[in-house]
């Protein structure tokens, strides 16, 4: 549609890169629902808060990879240790996330320590050597250390909400800060992708908690899980007025480049942007959970809402990131035309090696829960000040 030069046709950042910020935004949110426990004192995550760290991990692990692969060259990753270049703005996500991998590693070493400690005392074979090598040689589960464990997991998960908001915030900069493709330049750019970072994440921790009190047999606690509900509620409705601030910005000051703008929202992606991204991943989702605080409704009856509500949100942010990655390469460089892109089945940037990526995490997450379970189903107050996780040693 338009006009368009020959070295536009292609698009280069595919669909390995709208999945890139799609698995940091998981990991950004899944963290700041741990932080919200540890640092605020939120004491209703506390079904969920060792979970929210794990789930976290699971995803940052498996954030470099899109990226590898795309570069066709993986080893060629490593360059930006061995030759950093601090004025890179794309290098230096692989320091924010190394950074951040320690910084949850130890977060999490320390939450799980009395566990591990259990684990390699009454382990026996090879369930031992894993645990006694997780344990990291300190077998000291006392009372003395475990207050300076929790003293230690406080100042983690503190920093932590910075780092987070860093490693998310920064993928929007990198796009906000392309001033020559008019749908990327904006201010709001690593605002709204950090917003939707924290919405996804929380949006993923109240699926998976679902699911797996579904999977494990165990009562549901309502409390925990309306909490997020109003969690995920409140930052859905600041990053879709964010993105609502947005459009309407570009519309009233209608440069340029708003016709091309205008052209792409309302043909190419207008069914992923008006239809997929606002209507069905933000606005139903935000009317559902209202219906749930509102309505004479049993606890089931506002599960199953909550769950649908959080999926469709779960599909509307992946959508506002496909929206935002493709559709501002099919932006002609000149502002004459749109132009056209359908991600192919197969090869290395194919729909279903991208599919296999956004598992992975699934299955690590799996293998982890499996090793340390992150559940205390049923552990009264002494159990849990003996397993570390006492109240008293959080606040």
């Amino acid at each position: 549609m338009g006009f368009l030069y020959p070295n536009e046709a292609a698009i280069e950042w595919d669909l390995l890169i709208v999945i890139y910020p799609y698995i940091t935004g998981l990991v950004a949110g899944a963290f700041i629902v741990s932080s919200l426990y540890h640092v605020f004192g939120i004491t209703t995550f506390n079904p969920i808060a060792r979970f929210s760290l794990i789930t976290a991990l699971a995803f940052l692990l498996v954030a470099p990879i899109p990226l590898a692969i795309h570069l066709g060259r993986p080893e060629r990753a490593l360059e930006m240790f061995l030759r950093p270049n601090f004025t890179s703005a794309m290098s230096g996500f692989g320091f924010i996330w190394m950074v951040y991998l320690l910084l949850v590693l130890f977060e999490i070493w320390l939450v799980f320590r009395p566990d591990i400690v259990r684990y390699a005392k009454s382990g026996t074979g090879i369930r031992k050597t894993i645990y006694s090598i997780l344990a990291l040689g300190v077998y000291d589960v006392s009372e003395r250390a475990l207050a300076v464990d929790h003293k230690l997991i406080k100042i983690f998960a503190f920093i932590g909400i910075p780092a987070a908001s860093l490693l998310h915030g920064y993928v929007g900069f990198i796009f906000g800060a392309i001033k020559a493709n008019p749908w990327w330049s904006t201010p709001l750019m690593p605002i709204i992708f950090l917003l939707s970072a924290v919405v996804s994440g929380i949006a993923l921790l109240l699926v998976m908690y679902v699911l797996s009190t579904k999977i494990r047999k165990v009562p549901l606690d309502h409390v925990c899980l309306r909490t997020l509900a109003l969690w995920l509620g409140g930052f859905l409705t600041v990053a879709l007025t964010l993105e609502g601030l947005e459009a309407i910005s570009m519309f009233y000051e209608s440069e340029e480049s708003w016709e091309v703008i205008r052209e792409l929202i309302t043909g190419k992606i207008a069914l992923s942007y008006f239809g997929i991204q606002f209507f069905a991943g933000a606005f139903i989702p935000m009317v559902t959970l209202a219906i749930t605080e509102t309505a004479k409704l049993d606890e089931h009856a506002k599960t199953v809402l909550r769950f649908f509500a959080a999926c469709l949100i779960l599909v509307g942010v992946f959508a506002m990131r496909w929206n935002v990655v493709i559709g501002g390469q099919l932006v002609s460089k000149s502002l004459r035309g749109i132009g056209d892109f359908t991600p192919p089945l197969m090869g290395i940037s194919g729909i279903l090696v991208s599919a296999a990526v956004l598992l992975l995490p699934l299955v690590i997450l799996g293998v982890i829960v499996y090793l340390i379970p992150p559940w205390q189903d049923g552990v009264k107050p002494v159990q849990q000040k003996r397993l570390g996780i006492s109240m008293s040693g959080l606040k």
